[in-house]
């Protein structure tokens, strides 16, 4: 049963400083919730009732946000303010349990699911980045339509996104040997190439930071040498596992922000308030004055 998703929230935030000094990147919001809420709200969209924070000192306020408020909820109960009172109480459902585990020095996306071990087990589980926020389009959720895949297919999924072909060396690029994917499907992986110079990759198709992978993922992240800057990565261990079995790339069809990054977060704030029922109208009203 895939009921398993691990977010690490590690991170220093270095591209958001100085928001990130004193508060998670993670906490940082976008019109009225913050990122890392959205982060987990798709993931129970699409089934995982088991949240599992990789985290380190200074990262408190994450499970604070979805812990109760005894003294918030009385005041606002106390007042009449049933909508924010309800806003504050429904942030997680009561059928979904979150864990925490300490990752001990920044040593990579690889070690940092790694630190998981001991809750996933032989357990095949999800991976979401909390830095990537996705909007949904309106037919449905990404990561819920992945997850159906991986149990029609019985095969890992790695989500991906079309990029501009000049910006490919940001990314992990995948090679489908030239296979097109219609948005919302996966197709096979044949290998994969972690920030090629354009001229060299072998697609445009990114990795967006969303993933479910087999719980033999864990055993070789033991076995993966770290790499450049001493880290331990992801990417390495899944290029190994494609040695032993099948991956398939799924194309999303919602889009992306990178919220680990200034413009990443103005423009997810831009296209989430453009949305949001109480800001809406008023916020393009604003940009069409600019």
């Amino acid at each position: 049963m895939l009921s398993k998703v691990v977010i690490p929230v590690a991170g220093l935030g270095t591209r958001v400083l100085p928001a990130s000094k004193a508060i998670p990147k993670e906490m940082l919001t976008v019109v009225d919730k913050p990122v890392i809420q959205y982060v987990v709200e798709e993931a129970v969209k699409a089934g995982f009732r088991h949240i599992i924070f990789i985290t380190r000192a200074g990262k408190s306020a994450i499970e604070d946000h979805f812990d109760y408020h005894y003294e918030l909820e009385a005041e606002l109960g106390n007042k009449g303010k049933a909508d924010l009172l309800a806003s504050i109480q429904t942030i997680l459902p009561a059928d979904v349990i979150i864990s925490s585990v300490r990752q001990p020095k920044a040593l990579g996306l690889g070690h940092a699911v790694l630190c998981a071990e001991a809750m996933i087990g032989e357990d095949d589980f999800a991976v979401m980045l909390p830095d990537m926020l996705i909007q949904d389009q309106q037919d449905g959720n990404d990561m819920t339509r992945m997850a159906e895949r991986y149990r029609s297919s019985g095969f890992g999924q790695i989500m991906v996104e079309e990029v501009p072909h000049e910006q490919v060396n940001l990314y992990g690029i995948i090679d489908c040997q030239g296979h097109h994917i219609n948005r919302g499907e996966s197709t096979r992986i044949h290998s994969m190439v972690e920030k090629p110079a354009p001229a060299a990759a072998p697609s445009n198709l990114a990795i967006v930071g969303r993933y479910i992978l087999p719980g033999r993922i864990m055993k070789l992240l033991q076995e993966t040498a770290a790499g450049s800057g001493g880290e331990i990565q992801l990417t390495d261990a899944m290029h190994t596992l494609l040695s032993e079995t099948q991956l398939e790339a799924y194309s999303m069809t919602g889009h992306s922000f990178d919220c680990g990054n200034k413009l990443g977060l103005l423009k997810a704030n831009i296209a989430f308030g453009l949305q949001h029922p109480e800001t809406a109208d008023a916020l393009k009203a604003y940009l069409h004055s600019l």
